[in-house]
């Protein structure tokens, strides 16, 4: 009578689908990001010819860290709301660091008050 449910490998095989694809598209963090567009002018270098990027690697978006197969597509990108959303967001201000987290949490440098005079 029975076994196992054959629906069972169906779904076995969509969740490592969906994980699979969402390793595929991981970005930069917002705060290496920033960095990079803080950088100057000095250390910004050419992009390098890559095989397994889009576009041999020569269209980049460095706000949103993604990589295009031409110009026009690069272009229209530039066109975008999420794009524009990104670039106002990478213009704010300073993302948060790790320092921030810490002092928030209570695990900066201590905060003992004023020193009293002794006697």
């Amino acid at each position: 009578m029975g076994g196992k449910c054959p629906s069972r490998k169906v779904k076995k095989r969509r969740y490592s689908h969906k994980t699979a694809r969402r390793d595929k598209f991981l970005l930069k963090g917002d705060d290496a990001v920033y960095d990079e567009l803080n950088k100057p002018e000095g250390e910004k270098k050419s992009l390098p010819l890559d095989e397994d990027l889009p576009g041999m690697g020569q269209y980049y978006c460095l706000h949103c860290d993604r990589y295009f197969a031409n110009v026009a597509v690069r272009d229209e990108h530039f066109k975008t709301k999420r794009h524009k959303k990104r670039l106002k967001q990478m213009m704010g201000p300073a993302p948060h660091t790790q320092l921030d987290a810490d002092l928030a949490a209570g695990m900066g440098l201590p905060d003992n008050g004023p020193k009293l005079m002794s006697i």
